[in-house]
């Protein structure tokens, strides 16, 4: 057990080893520069003057190496970005000790100039040889069976991909690099030559290429394009890689979610902190896939306080775990509970309210219609009325694409929120709506059931060969939302611009393609109660262009606040779908 934990490999073990070894090879060097100086019969007069030489250079050589870092390498990966530290060094050793010996110079008696020259370069070939031996034995020695490897990207993680491959820490074995620098193409990238993104196909064929890296960000447009063509030329191992502690590379396949992911151009990263900064803001549903990536974004923007408030035990207690490091108060309560709700308000005195907390999924909201109305539309109320009471400056409320011509009890619950917001009195406060479609991998979405039953290997079930939905990425979709609430200055319907929709069949089959699996189908089940094949994000086409494309608004129609609010009371009365018709016209209920 002694042993083990002796010769086990620690940061101040590698120091004290490389410390102890320069001392022991500068001392040799030293030595041999005198002898090749003297032709091998060094005269008894200048010992005194070698041990002076030994005395001043090598603590100042140690002293360099700690400021350049090169104590601090690890053995195995020591490079030719390593050795242009340790020649830049020499280059400062060796000028500074000769500045001494100018200085001190009667100290020096007998001192043949001669051997700073000849030490230099006998230092830096033994001290740069020893550090190299290492990865030289690794390399020669590496029983990993490496795997043809084309990298696509000549940059910085390209060569710690390569430098791992080089040092037999991966399986893979780079054979060429693809870019599409013209700069670069014809030129050798660590020893690999570079080709052309035209040259694909014949650099698979030469080198017997099985995998591919991609080791640069690409538009999903782009990447889609790339995926398919390797597919297609018989790759199905395509990595996209990451960098982490280190500088290891850390692969993963690409998702499904890097292939629909629909990155908006303009986001205003400035706009939304100057916004965020020092508010203490408000998040309900702040355990939800959106509300917990608000919270997420809201914690990066500088708020002062984050106050996260769900009724899920679970998804608070997680979402709090994540941001435990930051200035939050989380809040376990249902948005139902007005006089509870009231007393958060009153307490924490938020300046933004991000409203997040709804029933969302569709069949489970044509099961239970009374439980949609109670949480969708008397909680978005009770948060509504009490930020107002409360002069909170600012109350968004996160909505939906569903809203838009509803045909389930959801949608059209979410549109009587937009309504309300629109329509109540908002005194002091500014009240907003932001509408948009799916976000990518959202807790009951269609992507997390698709892998699940690929998981499980499963026919992936579809309702209808022509159903199509639109999406984002959960962290852009949120961004936009807090860009949307910068510019807002109340009464605004937002819409984000989702892009074109997406045939879910389609999304099935790349899913399949991405699994590489051969023994799943995709099976149709019919539209459930409530969904339509087709999601739109406008209720006319009157929308208005914002100073972000990115982001449109919506003119709503003026609403009678006072005939709302009493539909609204009958609502309680057990006759929700005929009061929800009437508030919504067009509400067609598909069931």
């Amino acid at each position: 057990m002694f042993l083990e934990s002796l010769f086990k490999p620690t940061n101040a073990k590698r120091i004290f080893f490389f410390v102890f070894v320069d001392v022991l090879i500068s001392i040799s060097t030293i030595v041999i520069a005198y002898l090749l100086r003297f032709n091998f019969s060094i005269p008894s007069i200048f010992f005194h003057s070698m041990f002076n030489m030994m005395m001043i250079l090598i603590p100042l050589k140690i002293l360099i190496f700690f400021l350049f870092k090169i104590y601090f390498v690890a053995w195995r990966y020591f490079g030719l970005g390593e050795y242009k530290k340790l020649i830049f060094s020499h280059l400062v050793i060796y000028p500074l000790f000769t500045f001494f010996f100018m200085a001190f110079y009667n100290s020096f008696a007998d001192f043949p100039r001669s051997v700073i020259v000849i030490d230099f370069f006998l230092s830096l070939f033994f001290i740069g040889f020893l550090r190299i031996s290492r990865r030289v034995y690794l390399e020669s020695n590496s029983d990993t069976v490496q795997i043809p490897t084309l990298i696509f990207g000549g940059n910085e993680r390209a060569t710690h991909v390569i430098k791992s491959a080089m040092n037999g820490e991966i399986s893979y074995l780079p054979k060429a690099l693809i870019s599409e620098e013209r700069g670069l193409i014809g030129t050798y990238f660590s020893n690999l030559k570079v080709y052309s993104r035209l040259s694909i196909a014949k650099v698979i064929k030469k080198y017997k290429i099985q995998s591919v890296i991609l080791t640069e960000m690409m538009e999903r447009e782009n990447l889609d394009k790339l995926f398919t063509e390797l597919k297609e030329l018989g790759i199905k191992d395509i990595k996209t890689v990451q960098m982490f502690q280190d500088d290891n590379p850390y692969f993963s396949d690409i998702s499904i979610e890097d292939l629909l992911a629909r990155k908006p151009k303009d986001l205003d990263m400035i706009s939304i902190a100057n916004y965020i900064a020092g508010k203490v803001v408000m998040i309900t549903g702040a355990g939800g896939s959106i509300g917990s990536e608000l919270s997420r974004q809201v914690a990066l923007f500088g708020a002062k306080q984050i106050i996260l408030l769900d009724h899920s035990e679970f998804n608070l207690y997680q979402i709090s775990e994540e941001l435990r490091e930051k200035n939050i108060a989380s809040v376990m309560l249902s948005v139902k509970d007005k006089e509870a709700l009231e007393e958060v308000l009153i307490h924490y005195s938020p300046d933004v309210v991000l409203h997040a907390a709804a029933y969302k999924h569709v069949p489970l909201c044509e099961e239970n219609i009374e439980s949609a109305v109670q949480n969708n539309i008397f909680g978005t109320k009770n948060v509504i009325d009490l930020a107002i009471a409360h002069d909170v400056s600012k109350f968004l409320l996160v909505s939906t694409d569903k809203a838009v011509r509803p045909t389930n009890v959801m949608g059209a619950t979410k549109r009587v929120c937009e309504l309300y917001a629109h329509a109540v009195p908002s005194r002091n406060t500014e009240i907003v709506a932001v509408r948009f479609g799916n976000v990518l991998g959202s807790s009951g979405s269609v992507i997390p059931k698709f892998k699940a039953q690929i998981e499980k290997g499963e026919n992936i079930t579809v309702t209808h060969p022509d159903i199509t939905r639109y999406f984002m990425l959960i962290p852009e979709a949120c961004q936009l939302v807090l860009q949307a609430a910068s510019i807002a200055k109340g009464g605004e319907l937002f819409i984000l611009d989702m892009g074109e929709p997406i045939k879910i069949v389609d999304l099935a089959k790349r899913m399949i393609e991405l699994s590489g699996r051969d023994d799943i189908e995709i099976e149709f089940t019919g539209l459930r109660q409530g969904e339509k094949l087709y999601e739109e994000l406008l209720i006319d086409d009157a929308d208005l262009k914002t100073e972000y494309d990115s982001i449109m608004v919506s003119k709503n129609p003026p609403v009678d606040y006072a005939i709302l609010l009493a539909q609204i009371e009958r609502l309680k009365n057990k006759n929700e779908l005929s009061v929800l018709k009437e508030i919504v016209p067009e509400f067609d209920h598909k069931v």
